[in-house]
C-alpha cells in the first residue's frame, strides 16, 4: 500500500480527493444537523399549536369522558396526534387520532398502559420534549398543568427522522459521486501540471546515461528554457538542475584538463630526466671503452657530475612540488624580507653583471611570516628567469613593500600565447626569451610556494614591461 502512494501524483491526488470528501462530509453533516434542528423546531411549534387547539377556547381540556368513553378531539388536530389527560382520582386516558377527513374524524384509543406511563412521566412545565412511545415511535410532546389535571399533547417525529435520513442518503450519494469526479479530475490536472517535472526528470536521466568515467566529455544536455522560469516551482527545479549540470560540466572539463596536465607533466619530466641519463650513459660508455685515456676519463667524469647535478636539481624541484601539492605545511617564522632581497639581488649582480639590477626598499625593514629558505627560492627563481630570458643590458627592478615584493624588467616580455600558461609546470617561453637551460619549473615553484604561504602571485607582461607581483599577506 505504501508503494502504491510513493509517487507524487498518487499523493497529490489522494490528498485532493481526501480534502474534497472531508469538506463534503463536514458540509453535509452540518446541513443535516441544521435541517434536523429546523424541522424539530417547526415540529415543536406544531406541537404547541396542537396543544392549544386540543385545550380549546376555554382552556378546559380536550373533552374526555363522553358516554362512550371515546375522547373527542377538536377540529384542526393532525393525524397521529396523541392526547392524554392525567387527573388524580381518575384513570388516565389517552388517544391517538388515526384518521380525519374534512369536518369528520375518527379517533380510537390505540395506546396501552405502557404509553400512558411514558406520557405520565413527562414534566408538566410547558416545554416540548422528545419521547419514545412504545409501539408508536418517536414523538415530541408537551405537558400542560391545568391545576386539577395535566394534559399531554404530542406529534410524531418520524417525518423529521425520515427527512433527515433522506437528506443524509442523498448527501452520501453526492459525496461518493463527488469523490469519483474529484479523483478523475485530480488525476487529469495533476498529471498535466507535473508533465514539466517529468521533462526535467528526462533531462536528468539523459545526463545520467552519459559515460562520464574518463575522457573529454561535454554535458551539453540542458533543461529547456521554458522549464527554467524561477517564478514557478518546476522552473526553480529546472534552473537548479541546469546550474548543477553546468557545474558538473565545468568539473569534468577541469578534471580532463588536470588529467591532460598530469600526462603532459609525466611526459615532460620523463623527457627532462632522459636527457641527463642519456648523457651520463654515453660518457660512461666512452670512458669504459678508453680506460687508458685519462683525458677522456676526466671529461666523462666532469660531464657525469654536471648531468647528475642537473638531474638532482630537477628531482628536488619535483619533490618540492609534490610536497606542496600534498598540502604539507611550510615553516612559519618571522622573515626579514628586506635582507632576503638584498642577498638575492647581490647574488644576481655577481652572476649576471651584464644586466642592470636595481633595488627599491622602503625606509623601514619589511618583515613577513613564512619559510625563509622557500622565500629565498622564490626570489632566486624570479631573478634567474629575468636574467636568462632577457638580453644583456636589461634593467631588472626589485621593489619591496609591506606584505610582499615585485620583480620588474624592461625586456621583450612573454609571448601572448605563452602568458596564460606561464605558471604551468614545464611551461616553455618562446625563443625570444633566449632560454639557456632550465626545465620550465621556475614559475611553477614560485606559484606553489607563494600559495603555500597563503599568498598570491600575478604576472603581467608586454614588450618592455614585465612585472611579477608577489603578495604574502
Amino acid at each position: 500500500m505504501r508503494d502504491r502512494f510513493a509517487s507524487l501524483t498518487a499523493r497529490l491526488v489522494g490528498t485532493a480527493v481526501a480534502l474534497v470528501v472531508l469538506v463534503s462530509v463536514f458540509v453535509g453533516g452540518a446541513t443535516a444537523l441544521a435541517m434536523r434542528a429546523y424541522l424539530t423546531h417547526q415540529l415543536d411549534q406544531d406541537v404547541a399549536d396542537s396543544s392549544q387547539r386540543a385545550l380549546g377556547p376555554g382552556g378546559d381540556g380536550p373533552g374526555f369522558g363522553d358516554p362512550g368513553g371515546r375522547p373527542a378531539p377538536r377540529l384542526g388536530t393532525e393525524v397521529g396526534t396523541v392526547t392524554a389527560e392525567l387527573e388524580e382520582g381518575r384513570a388516565p386516558q389517552a388517544l391517538v387520532l388515526s384518521e380525519r377527513s374534512g369536518a369528520s374524524w375518527t379517533a380510537e384509543v390505540a395506546v396501552g398502559d405502557d404509553v400512558v406511563d411514558v406520557l405520565a412521566d413527562v414534566p408538566a412545565d410547558g416545554r416540548v420534549r422528545g419521547v419514545d412511545l412504545p409501539s408508536l415511535g418517536a414523538y415530541r410532546v408537551v405537558a400542560i398543568d391545568l391545576g386539577d389535571k395535566v394534559v399531554v399533547t404530542g406529534l410524531p417525529a418520524d417525518e423529521v427522522g425520515d427527512a433527515v435520513r433522506t437528506l443524509v442518503l442523498g448527501e452520501v450519494v453526492l459525496i461518493v459521486v463527488g469523490g469519483v469526479l474529484a479523483l478523475a479530475g485530480s488525476l487529469l490536472l495533476v498529471r498535466r501540471q507535473l508533465r514539466p517535472l517529468r521533462e526535467v526528470a528526462e533531462t536528468a536521466h539523459t545526463v545520467a546515461a552519459l559515460p562520464l568515467e574518463s575522457g573529454e566529455i561535454g554535458v551539453t544536455e540542458r533543461v529547456p528554457a521554458h522549464l527554467t522560469d524561477e517564478r514557478t516551482e518546476v522552473g526553480q527545479v529546472g534552473a537548479a538542475l541546469n546550474t548543477l549540470l553546468a557545474h558538473v560540466e565545468g568539473s569534468l572539463d577541469a578534471r580532463h584538463a588536470s588529467e591532460q596536465r598530469v600526462r603532459q607533466f609525466v611526459a615532460d619530466a620523463s623527457h627532462e630526466l632522459r636527457t641527463p641519463l642519456t648523457t651520463i650513459a654515453g660518457y660512461t660508455e666512452l670512458a669504459r671503452r678508453r680506460p687508458d685515456d685519462t683525458a677522456v676519463a676526466a671529461t666523462a667524469l666532469t660531464k657525469v657530475a654536471d648531468e647528475s647535478k642537473r638531474m638532482t636539481a630537477l628531482v628536488e624541484d619535483l619533490l618540492l612540488l609534490a610536497r606542496l601539492d600534498s598540502g604539507r605545511p611550510l615553516r612559519r617564522d618571522p622573515v626579514d624580507l628586506t635582507r632576503l632581497l638584498l642577498e638575492a639581488v647581490a647574488d644576481a649582480r655577481v652572476v649576471g653583471p651584464e644586466h642592470h639590477w636595481r633595488l627599491d626598499l622602503p625606509d623601514e625593514a619589511v618583515e613577513v611570516e613564512g619559510d625563509a629558505d622557500r622565500l629565498h627560492q622564490v626570489l632566486t627563481n624570479l631573478l634567474t628567469n629575468a636574467r636568462r630570458y632577457t638580453p644583456a643590458g636589461t634593467t631588472v627592478t626589485v621593489t619591496a613593500r609591506r606584505g610582499g615584493f615585485s620583480v620588474h624588467d624592461d625586456g621583450p616580455g612573454f609571448d601572448p600565447e605563452v602568458l596564460p600558461h606561464a605558471f604551468e609546470r614545464f611551461a616553455r617561453a618562446d625563443v625570444s626569451r633566449h632560454r639557456e637551460g632550465g626545465v620550465g619549473l621556475g614559475l611553477a615553484l614560485v606559484e606553489a610556494i607563494v600559495t603555500a604561504h597563503g599568498g598570491t602571485v600575478r604576472l603581467t607582461s608586454a614588450p618592455g614591461d614585465t612585472l611579477v607581483d608577489v603578495r604574502l599577506d
